[in-house]
């Protein structure tokens, strides 16, 4: 497939919003290329080279861009500044300086010399960047010039997500969505969607079928339903397994041999950040190849007591590394294990956790979290109410006999934190989706009010739940409105339910934490609107913190988490 072709493709996607016209679309597509042009296929659409995890940053920014574009049409970069003015976007600015018939240079050629371009470091990097793309520009027709730049500015913004690509893959294949769901496994295990579009094509099912838990693939983290009572939890899953639920960082810990990968729950490579922790793996970790998971906590040195999440944050950092892990060690309370020289994710919880408590050896920079067994709910509450005072975040209870799902969200887990009672008193993550310009002492900020949703993983759609104005200051206000415009988008996105039109639409990105008064009914927004109910808005909806970089947009609370919340406020389902 020739770049020129696939500009043609994304300018189709562009072009709509319906998700299953762009499984179509893609469809055609997949069904069309081999293997590894899928697979490179793939990685473009989500504006990247390699899978999320592998940190391999293009490092161009619009100053970069300008140079390219002014070295790739011979023009001054003050004439190019004068046209990305007037089109707001520097793919369309590149495309209107674009004069040339341009080459059929292939998908394959552009995504290497990319890769050129992204993989330069060192002294005369960025002269090498700039020629880089420079030279791509100069040899690409108009079209693709307007979706070239697009790609290493991280603004393709095309609303495709990944499972939609997953369905197009079926549908390419069988010719329906029939085979999503061994798809999805085979993500969920690797997290590497260009992968899974590679073999898939190459080899259908059966490739599915047989990927397994890889040491240096993250797997995509299981999560947790949420229920309010010791009772609830013992009448869904009968006798189960608790521990408290720590306030960290969750993380995903890979060992081969002396190499130490440590991922976030977004998939981020946060390895450099935690030197303390890569020691304590090589020295307590009895297995040369393991996958295991836990909660990275802050330790006050004097005390020996966990430190709050916000200051834990702290921690996530490029510079002054070995003097924030000597003021402030991390300890890691290990809770599951994936990998020990098997893959034990099929196994049940209580098999993996006798394998994770062979698998760590003693000393404080990992230790296995406590956990009682129990089918008394009062036991439970009990647990819970020592968490609390102890000031953590609540219990996770975990059914005995359930295998690790990856990247699924069911009763598997189940968390109680601190109040799912009369009031609201829990907090929402919801992602930000656009917002609306300020009035009087905003209007200098450029930004007075927040549009907000939930996750609906039924739909796989954002739900609008509330319009948020306060919990920032002046300037965390200037800073979200900025880290929204680099993901503005000129309409509604694809992958949003909203019957409320901000001023300003924005790609799903950014999670935040939100406190609120209590859910109410709401005749305006769309999470858990249905024919027959109305959707829920957050009443008196203010941001805690700044936002959750720990999480991504599907990570937010569900729409069923808010309907639950919803139903378990004592006599406050009336709402207005």
């Amino acid at each position: 497939m020739t770049f020129r072709e696939l500009a043609v493709i994304f300018e189709r996607l562009d072009e709509i919003s319906a998700r299953n016209a762009m499984i179509d679309i893609l469809a055609e597509v997949y069904g069309a290329v081999g293997p590894e042009e899928a697979a490179q296929l793939t990685y473009l659409i989500q504006g990247r080279l390699v899978p999320k995890f592998v940190d391999l940053e293009f490092g161009v920014a619009g100053r970069l861009m300008i140079e390219a574009l002014a070295q790739a049409f011979d023009r001054e970069p003050a004439d190019v500044e004068a046209v990305s003015r007037e089109t707001g976007d520097l793919g369309t600015t590149a495309e209107r300086l674009t004069a040339h018939e341009g080459a059929d240079l292939s998908v394959g050629e552009v995504f290497e010399r990319l890769r050129e371009v992204a993989e330069a470091e060192g002294p005369g990097s960025q002269e090498r960047k700039v020629q880089g793309i420079a030279a791509i520009l100069q040899e690409l027709d108009a079209r693709s010039n307007r979706y070239l730049p697009r790609i290493p500015l991280g603004r393709l913004r095309l609303g495709v997500g990944d499972p939609t690509v997953m369905d197009a893959l079926s549908v390419a294949k069988v010719g329906d969505k029939s085979e999503r769901k061994v798809i999805e496994r085979a993500y969920n295990l690797t997290s590497d969607l260009g992968l899974v579009a590679r073999n898939y094509v190459a080899e259908g099912r059966a490739a599915m079928e047989a990927v397994a838990v890889r040491v240096g693939y993250p797997v995509r983290m299981a999560q947790a339903e949420r229920l309010s009572s010791g009772a609830e939890i013992v009448d869904k899953i009968g006798r189960a397994a608790v521990e408290a639920k720590y306030d960290g960082f969750r993380v995903q810990i890979h060992r081969d041999g002396s190499m130490v990968r440590i991922y976030s729950r977004n998939l981020e490579d946060m390895t450099g950040m935690f030197p303390e922790v890569t020691e304590a793996v090589l020295a307590q970790v009895r297995a040369e190849q393991a996958i295991f998971e836990g909660e990275a906590m802050g330790i006050d040195p004097d005390s020996g007591e966990f430190l709050p999440f916000q200051v834990t944050m702290s921690r996530k950092r490029k510079h002054g590394i070995e003097e924030a892990a000597a003021k402030m060690p991390l300890t890691v309370q290990a809770f599951d294990v994936l990998y020990d020289g098997d893959d034990v994710t099929t196994l049940s919880f209580s098999e993996r956790r006798e394998r994770l408590q062979a698998l760590i050896g003693p000393g404080e920079g990992i230790v296995v979290s406590k956990v009682i067994e129990t089918e008394l709910p009062a036991q439970i509450d009990q647990f819970f109410g020592v968490q609390v005072d102890a000031g953590l975040e609540g219990v996770l209870a975990k059914r005995l006999d359930a295998p690790y799902e990856a990247g699924k969200r069911n009763f598997n887990w189940i968390k109680l934190k601190r109040s799912y009672s009369a009031a609201l008193n829990d907090t929402l993550d919801c992602v930000l989706i656009g917002y609306w310009r300020g009035r009087g002492k905003r209007a200098a900020w450029g930004i007075g009010a927040l549009l907000s949703a939930v996750w609906d993983p039924d739909s796989e759609s954002y739900k609008t739940i509330a319009r948020i104005g306060t919990g920032y200051s002046d300037e965390e206000w200037v800073r979200i409105r900025e880290m929204l415009d680099a993901h503005a988008v000129d309409e509604q996105p694809a992958s949003v339910d909203s019957h409320v039109t901000p001023d300003v639409w924005s790609a799903p990105t950014y999670v935040v934490e939100v406190l609120a008064d209590e859910i109410t009914l709401s005749p305006t927004h769309t999470a858990g609107r249905s024919e027959t109910e109305q959707g829920m808005a957050l009443r008196f909806p203010r941001v805690l913190n700044f936002v959750r970089e720990d999480k991504d947009p599907t990570d937010a609370t569900t729409v069923a988490e808010a309907r639950a919340m919803f139903e378990q406020q004592t006599g406050k389902a009336g709402g207005g």
